[in-house]
């Protein structure tokens, strides 16, 4: 049986790379950024594509670049 609470995985994921410093920014995109798992410059992370990574994505964008988006 599946578990109701977690969603299907989909396969499709999307890489992002910090490409500015969090410093002197709120600290609420400073978080952001470390639930995405950046907080250092030229650090990568692929993550599975869903609504809030995309909203996450969406607060940072300034200080992070999509380097591609997965199948």
């Amino acid at each position: 049986m599946a578990d109701a609470t977690k969603p299907a995985k989909s396969g499709k994921t999307v890489t992002v790379r910090q490409i500015r410093s969090a410093n002197r920014k709120p600290k609420e995109q400073e978080a952001t950024l470390i639930g995405l798992g950046l907080g250092k410059i030229r650090r990568t992370r692929t993550l599975e594509d869903t609504p809030a990574v995309r909203g996450m994505i969406r607060a940072v964008a300034h200080l992070i670049e999509i380097v591609e988006d997965g199948k």
